[in-house]
């Protein structure tokens, strides 16, 4: 029967529904992850009496059809860009964006990546890293004898050095824009990489311009909720037991049949 088919693709549906739903709770408490949700579409039908087809030599219309679906299909993952929670930590290289707009990073290979997740570093060159050791775009370089950091609402370092009490700039960090930021690739480490989907990045200048303002000593929390998580997974496992309950039941249909064909 054709409902042990169309069954069967609601239950791999919500099979997806609920690893999407498994690994937004499993990042609750990555930096600047952000939540992705599952999207469905119908699948394809066969029309066996088509609406608005002419029923009798009298123009009459048939004011409704015959359309059996043939399931559900998944179309996307796409992730809920909003803005999460912002948690102070006290430490001078943790920077959260409040706002819109991602950190450039420089990859090894000479590619850029892009993330919300401003825990940096310093590494022993004293530049501004991430946790994976890549430089955060522009290259600004801490001196080794300083003994604060300071960076601003708008991305301006700056830092006093041993000896003098008036802070030097070192430079400017940019934030990065997308049109369509849910068209971003996610690669891992908390990095998204530019599609064709997600348009040409735009830099500029943090708190200016539609860009977001930097929050020195704080992170942005990924903006998952337990609550909407729980409630997705206990509606997607009582979808998923209701098509197993419809393969049952086509099972005992077709049991019965055979049974009266013997």
């Amino acid at each position: 029967m054709r409902a042990l088919h169309t069954a069967a693709t609601g239950m791999m549906a919500q099979e997806l529904n609920v690893q999407v739903i498994s690994h937004n709770i499993a990042n609750m408490r990555t930096t600047g992850y952000k939540r992705q949700r599952a999207e469905f579409q119908d699948l394809l039908y066969e029309h066996v009496s088509r609406i608005g087809t002419q029923t009798s030599t009298q123009g009459n219309i048939l004011p409704v059809g015959i359309d059996l679906g043939g399931g559900v299909k998944t179309v996307g993952t796409p992730r809920i860009m909003t803005q999460g929670t912002i948690m102070p930590t006290g430490k001078d290289f943790d920077v959260a964006i409040r706002g819109d707009g991602f950190f450039k990073i420089l990859r090894p290979d000479g590619t850029y990546a892009y993330t919300r997740d401003g825990s940096f570093q310093m590494d022993a060159q004293g530049r501004i890293v991430t946790a994976q050791g890549n430089v955060v775009q522009p290259g600004i370089t801490i001196p080794q004898n300083s003994t604060s950091v300071t960076i601003n609402a708008v991305g301006q370092v700056s830092a006093v050095v041993a000896g003098t009490t008036t802070p030097t700039v070192l430079g400017q960090l940019t934030l990065t824009r997308f049109v369509n930021k849910a068209g971003l690739q996610p690669i891992g480490d908390n990095l998204f990489l530019e599609t064709p989907a997600s348009g040409t990045p735009q830099d500029g200048q943090p708190n200016t311009d539609g860009y977001g303002d930097l929050q020195q000593g704080n992170l942005e929390q990924a903006n998952v909720e337990a609550v909407t998580e729980i409630s997705d997974l206990i509606a997607a496992q009582r979808a998923y037991e209701m098509n197993a309950k419809v393969i049952s039941a086509t099972d005992q249909m077709l049991q019965s049949t055979s049974a009266m064909i013997r």
